[in-house]
């Protein structure tokens, strides 16, 4: 870290660390998306132009804002000055619909909404009368103006709850994340000193900036002043020209990221490179299996550093490119200084400054957080004698077939050394002799078929009672849409014959 990038580290709040960084590089590019630029100064400028517009129309300190918006530069620069007033805001995934989206604006109790008109072939400002919602106002190629001499000083305590984020959709209902300037600093400050990028770099946004690792991200940035790529939508072959454009070279965003761009790679000539400025791909999200990242650093030609994070404390440990090979391919990367890891009874348990405030259901609340203050993640894992954590599934994960707990994770990890297999998700179904049985379900794998997928299990080691009993291709796992995570709970659901 160099001495100026740590004394931006010591910034209260978001905007504090906006505006130290426009100080220090104001020519600085920030944010590129196709032919538009916009520096560190411009940045800060433009969102207190946008933060003296939404005072006119009467956001003030507390007023809670949601807005549903594509990543797109007036995205971050209204995020940022719905910051600089002190507003509240709540970032809705721009792909959700009604349902969603009505649960967010209800339990918020927004007072504003920020839509992007139609997008997409949707018309969100229709969904948004619709659902009653107040205070809408369309955000997409213009946002509010307004003179900064009437802004008030900006906020001075980073401490209060500013966020709210909603939970990512691998379970049938969200809930309400409560987070601060300061929780989302320290969030932001662990991955951007885990993958120590420079001012050279070019980095890239391709999932929604409405998603937890969207401040993440900016952090980064501000912190060590180097620009970022913008996607509003990340589809491979046609968002490869951005990369290639731009000359990126620290992409990612999570594991179905890191797949689509080595099959992109298997469609070139040998030797031919996918995005020749690429160095690092980094990411989270989801569970990275070993064989993944070996592909990658093969293929891709590059390095591959994984973190893991949750919408509640939106980076827990990050690699880093100093790590082993080793512990890249079968860790997720050591916490920083100030995150308390602890492993009760298998489970990961957290505490520090990036872990959330809570839930806006206050008897949610209760039951996250464990006597001493730890928040229980669901997640199970380990820590090695070296401090990186190695995840091993979710509690929910755990299958227990006869009595015996099986761990997915492990099983999946096996399941993508086979050729073909372009993702696998294992999951538990009720069965009234063992309790449980194993049932695979595999994306790609044409011509599969049990035996030959029992036969490689028993050939990599694995134990006879983990073997899964059912086995079903599948051409698309279904996701959800902002980092593509697998969801279960839906195969569970598809699969499951004992329902209805």
């Amino acid at each position: 870290m160099t001495k100026d990038t740590a004394g931006l580290s010591t910034s209260r709040t978001l905007w504090e660390l906006v505006e130290r960084r426009a100080r220090l590089t104001p020519d600085g590019r920030a944010l590129l998306q196709d032919d538009r630029v916009l520096t560190f100064g411009g940045l800060r400028d433009r969102a207190e132009r946008t933060a003296a517009g939404l005072w006119r129309m009467g956001v003030r300190p507390g007023t809670v804002v949601a807005w549903q918006l594509p990543t797109r530069i007036e995205t971050v620069v209204l995020s940022l000055a719905l910051a600089r007033v002190g507003a509240v805001q709540t970032p809705v995934i721009p792909f959700h619909r009604d349902r969603e989206t009505r649960f967010a604006l209800r339990e918020s109790r927004a007072a504003f909404f920020a839509v992007p008109g139609e997008w997409r072939g949707f018309d969100h400002t229709a969904m948004a009368a619709r659902l009653g919602a107040r205070g809408v106002f369309e955000a997409y190629a213009e946002l509010p103006d307004g003179d900064p001499s009437v802004l008030p000083p900006p906020p001075a305590s980073g401490t209060e709850v500013r966020w709210i984020y909603w939970t990512s959709g691998t379970t049938a209902d969200p809930s309400g994340v409560l987070h601060t300037d300061r929780s989302l600093l320290a969030g932001g400050s662990c991955l951007a000193h885990a993958l120590r990028p420079t001012a050279d770099d070019v980095g890239s946004i391709a999932f929604p900036f409405a998603h937890i690792g969207g401040p993440d991200y900016l952090v980064m940035l501000l912190l060590y002043g180097f620009p970022a790529v913008l996607l509003e939508r990340f589809a491979l072959p046609g968002s490869l020209d951005a990369y290639r454009r731009h000359g990126v070279t620290i992409a990612g965003g999570s594991t179905a990221f890191y797949s689509l761009f080595l099959a992109e790679q298997r469609t070139l000539p040998p030797g031919e490179r996918l995005i020749p400025t690429l160095r690092l791909l980094a990411g989270g999200g989801a569970p990275k299996p070993p064989e993944l990242y070996h592909a990658v650093v093969r293929e891709l030609g590059c390095r591959l550093t994984h973190g893991y994070g949750m919408t509640e404390v939106p980076m827990i440990t990050m690699g880093s490119p100093d790590d082993t090979p080793e512990q890249l391919a079968h860790t997720e990367g050591r916490p920083p200084a100030g995150m308390d890891v602890r492993i009760v009874d298998g489970e990961i348990r957290l505490r520090g400054e990036a872990v959330c405030r809570g839930y806006l259901d206050p008897a949610r609340t209760a039951e996250a957080f464990d006597a001493d203050g730890y928040l229980r993640t669901g997640d199970l894992g380990h820590l090695t004698e070296s401090g990186h954590l190695v995840v091993t599934g979710r509690v929910k994960d755990i299958i227990i077939r006869k009595g015996e707990n099986i761990s997915a994770k492990e099983i999946e990890n096996l399941l993508h050394e086979i050729p073909g297999v372009r993702d696998a998700a294992v999951i538990g179904l009720p069965d009234a002799v063992r309790g449980e049985r194993v049932c695979a379900v595999v994306e790609g794998g044409e011509g599969l078929t049990l035996e030959t997928v029992t036969t490689h299990l028993r050939a990599a080691g694995l134990a006879p009672h983990k073997l899964p009993e059912q086995l079903e291709l599948v051409e698309t796992l279904p996701r959800n849409e902002t980092l593509q995570k697998v969801l279960k709970y839906k195969l569970r659901e598809q699969y499951d014959t004992h329902r209805g």
